[in-house]
């Protein structure tokens, strides 16, 4: 079958490439008079002004695709999955709660993080861009950034900021503010910091869990189980002290706390 397919696909090549080789060895006065079909609708663009609308639908388009990617490195998206993921290898659960609840749980945090950086997004930006009151796409933009970049230069350590400001060329003085510094250089300058500050919870987050896979692989020793892996026993106490001290709302509390 899947000779068949590469067969089937080898045919094609050589027919379009035929087909190109028939063009080029046409008169120029036949190879003229060949009509390009056109899409029913769609007329060519003629204008400079219907040359920036394409060209404004196809940055829309490509802001679109990018919406997730924008999402994960202008929030707390990154910070919070990550501990929640480091959380779920620390109690050893394998893959227990599943990526789609990680995910889901992360995502509405998110959205409860991020709420007061949106609407201040929505009353100083977006609301008077629909409603009219500003017309250039830009000035919208620009003040629609502004919020977004407060809530990351206040999670994004200078050092960072400093790094990226060296790498992109960029002069840093003494009187440097925030305000120059780009939001290109400012997002994975708060993408590090993330990662950092999450890696640092999930450390803390490891440490109980480490004690009791500790004490319980010296108990074994101890008792000369060496065949019984210690996993299996360290489990449902780790469960258990989890359960216990309300784990859950814990760590929740503190992730959602690390950004006030």
């Amino acid at each position: 079958m899947s000779g068949f397919i590469r067969s089937r696909s080898l045919i094609g090549i050589m027919s379009v490439f035929a087909m190109f080789m028939l063009l080029g060895a046409l008169p120029s006065e036949a190879a003229a008079q060949i009509i390009i079909p056109k899409i029913p609708g769609v007329e060519p663009a003629t204008t400079p002004r219907e040359i920036a609308t394409t060209l404004e639908v196809l940055a829309l388009l490509t802001v679109l695709t990018l919406a997730p990617a924008i999402l994960i490195m202008t929030t707390s998206f990154t910070r919070i999955i990550v501990v929640l993921s480091l959380l779920r290898q620390a109690l050893a659960t394998q893959q227990l709660p599943p990526n789609q609840v990680l995910i889901g749980l992360a995502l509405f945090m998110t959205f409860v993080v991020m709420g007061p950086t949106w609407n201040e997004v929505n009353r100083t930006a977006l609301a008077p861009y629909l409603a009219g009151e500003i017309t250039d796409p830009q000035a919208a933009f620009t003040a629609g950034a502004k919020p977004v970049r407060a809530f990351m230069i206040r999670q994004t350590r200078p050092q960072d900021v400093r790094l990226f400001m060296q790498f992109a060329g960029i002069e840093i003085t003494e009187s440097s503010t925030y305000s120059q510094v780009p939001t290109t250089v400012l997002m994975p300058a708060f993408m590090i910091s993330e990662l950092r500050t999450a890696f640092e919870m999930g450390f803390r987050l490891y440490l109980p869990f480490l004690v009791i896979d500790i004490v319980i692989s010296s108990v074994l020793i101890s008792m000369g189980m060496l065949m019984l892996p210690p996993v299996l026993i360290s489990l449902p106490f780790k469960l258990l002290l989890f359960v216990l001290a309300d784990g859950w709302h814990l760590v929740v509390g503190s992730i959602m706390a690390s950004f006030m």
